[in-house]
């Protein structure tokens, strides 16, 4: 999974992607223009809200499991997943769920 990792394009998504709300995860989806390239990209983020490292770690964690089981990066799509302060209290499935759909009513999977 190639993940996204400079500030400057993770500034530019944030600027210019489509936001997408779930109760646990804002989608940052921008649609991945270049042409040598089409392979999908993702990033995971979860701020300093969430509490200590290892709350923050255990979201990130979470997030890259539900994108690997979404079948995610989705080919041709930059997508942010930004963690919510609920999300870490959630189970697995509710996350999962609310992410399949969101990321369907997108156009991304």
């Amino acid at each position: 999974m190639e993940t996204i990792k400079s500030n400057a394009e993770i500034s530019s998504l944030f600027t210019h992607g489509k936001r997408l709300q779930t109760p646990y995860l804002t989608f940052i989806v921008v649609r991945n223009e270049k042409q040598h390239d089409p392979s999908g990209r993702a990033a995971f983020i979860a701020g300093k809200k969430l509490g200590n490292a290892v709350w923050r770690n255990g979201a990130k964690r979470r997030m890259r499991a539900i994108c690997r089981e979404l079948g995610g990066p989705w080919r041709g799509y930059d997508v942010i997943f930004l963690a919510k302060s609920n999300i870490v209290r959630a189970s697995y499935s509710k996350v999962l769920a609310a992410c399949d759909d969101t990321l369907k009513r997108a156009g991304v999977r």
